[in-house]
């Protein structure tokens, strides 16, 4: 017994003795290296946290100037209505074409490509060419026919497939762009799948193209069919809000440039030509064509007015596979032109350095970025380093000003707002993450994930409000990476309550909820019953 004792005595002093050693290491290294390392990178996203709120004043204060003077593009460029000639009849009109990619589009192909035939333009004046890279036989007979149904109505339209999917919807485009009858057209409309253009679309669009040989594009807003579906896609709803009421409308009125949408859109087909074409170096090919055709001097014209119909993304799923696109893309296009974009001999000082700061740097990568690493990584850990303290400004003054101008263009669903904050949160994890893909060229730089589509399946029955749970697989319903981070929060919040001073508790839980809901699977899981 004696011995035994003896063993476990020696046993406890020696684990004591590790521990006191663990302890007396941390305690040397804390001061100088830890508290230093989390104070400087406190100090690094605070001043990047500023320079994202710069910005959002300084849109603004442009938009603000917008609308209190009613600066319409309009007014701004020349505007007639096209008119047919009497010697020349429709021949007056330019040569349109107008193209819809697509892929295993089963539930909206009919949607697109009815309302692109039903566009109002002469019928000899205009080519449909519906770009098919489905890889399911039976939706590629499904569109054939769709497009054989609207030939025999005397619709000038198109059916091209090809052999692989190389480039995606980038190798799509450009492989239509080679066809014969492309060489007749001097401008090109592009539409999604899922995007259904109002009948004088190209009545309101081309006139500008026509009377202002200077624009290269003209982008319309999108309309959402979906956004009072679900939490989420209200929440969407908001985002883009921001994107066009703000984003798009301070690009086109300040600087003649933003980013194309990549759909809702028309191309002056000399300015996509000279530009290079379109090409799959990223998976953002719209934005990358516009940065090229804007350092050639094109100018770019944003209409607010002009909307066109489209669906959001109704799982979670989706919404995540097409954000990570959506912010991989523009940082790994970022890297590559850079330095392009700053040797750059055809457009100003100012336009180079809107595009590189303003446009990639502070949009593109910094907004993406401080919103994870500062409230859902930093500050929280602030709580176990006294010493680092968060200036109040950083923490309540700053993230306010910037939550109030970011919600400008969505003012139906200000009462959201708190689910808005902690979703966009939740929602920077991935958007970091992907950012930093597309900064190294990583795995998965490249990954191109069609955005799943419901279409007529969002079309309920009349005074029918019933949901369907869509079915998943455990692996696809539970998210590790929210549920890791939800748990660091949950532990600094526990933290915070129980023994720290900063009262960020009810801050920290309410987004480790957030973050629990999401990593388990608790958003974008119901749809409309059909």
């Amino acid at each position: 017994m004696d011995a035994v004792f003896s063993s476990s005595q020696a046993l406890l002093n020696a684990h004591s003795g590790i521990t006191n050693h663990v302890g007396f290491i941390w305690q040397q290294t804390r001061t100088p290296l830890v508290v230093q390392f989390l104070r400087i990178i406190l100090y690094v996203c605070l001043a990047l946290s500023f320079m994202l709120f710069v910005e959002r004043l300084y849109m603004g204060i442009i938009i603000a100037f917008v609308k209190l003077f009613r600066r319409k593009p309009e007014k701004k460029y020349k505007w007639e209505p096209l008119k047919g000639d009497l010697e020349l009849g429709n021949y007056s009109y330019p040569m349109v074409l107008v193209q819809i990619p697509m892929c295993n589009e089963k539930e909206v192909y009919q949607l697109s490509i009815g309302a692109a035939c039903n566009l109002s333009w002469p019928a000899n004046r205009i080519f449909i060419q519906v770009l098919d890279d489905s890889t399911d036989p039976t939706i590629k007979v499904l569109v054939e026919e769709e497009c054989r149904r609207w030939a025999s109505k005397g619709v000038n339209i198109k059916y091209e497939i090809r052999g692989n999917r190389k480039g995606y919807k980038a190798g799509a485009l450009r492989e239509g762009m080679k066809h014969s009858y492309v060489k007749l057209c001097s401008h090109v409309a592009i539409f999604d799948a899922d995007f259904q253009p109002e009948p004088d679309f190209l009545e309101r669009s081309i006139p500008f193209l026509v009377h202002n040989p200077e624009i290269g594009l003209v982008q319309a807003r999108w309309e959402f069919v979906n956004a009072d579906e679900c939490l989420m896609t209200k929440m969407q709803e908001m985002s883009f809000g921001y994107h066009f009421t703000v984003e798009q409308e301070v690009g086109s009125t300040a600087h003649a440039f933003f980013g194309f949408n990549g759909t809702a859109g028309v191309w002056r087909m000399s300015a996509l030509n000279e530009a290079g074409g379109w090409k799959d170096r990223t998976t953002v090919e719209d934005m990358d064509l516009a940065v090229r055709a804007g350092l050639n001097g094109w100018k770019f014209v944003y209409v607010d007015d002009l909307k066109v119909k489209s669906e959001l993304p109704s799982t979670f799923r989706a919404y995540r596979n097409q954000q990570h696109r959506w912010s991989c893309g523009p940082a790994n296009l970022f890297r590559k032109m850079a330095m392009e974009i700053a040797t750059n001999k055809k457009v100003s000082v100012w336009k180079k350095f809107y595009l590189i700061y303003s446009f990639f740097f502070v949009r593109k990568i910094i907004a993406h970025v401080v919103t994870f690493i500062l409230y859902c990584v930093v500050i929280p850990a602030t709580i176990f380093i006294p010493e680092v303290q968060v200036p109040r400004w950083g923490t309540i003054y700053i993230p306010t000003a910037i939550t109030v101008l970011n919600i400008l263009g969505s003012a139906r669903s200000m009462q959201l707002v708190v689910y808005w904050i902690l979703f966009e949160n939740v929602m920077s994890l991935h958007r970091t993450k992907a950012t930093f893909i597309g900064l190294f060229e990583s795995e998965r730089v490249n990954e191109w994930i069609v955005t799943e589509k419901l279409g007529d399946a969002l079309k309920t029955k009349k005074g029918s409000k019933a949901l369907k749970r869509l079915q998943f697989r455990v692996g696809e319903r539970v998210h590790v990476l929210e549920l890791f981070v939800g748990l660091y929060l949950l532990f600094c919040g526990w933290y915070d309550y129980s023994f720290g001073r900063n009262k960020f508790y009810v801050y920290l839980l309410l987004q480790a909820m957030a973050f629990f809901v999401v990593g388990f699977g608790y958003v974008g899981v119901f749809v409309p019953n059909s």
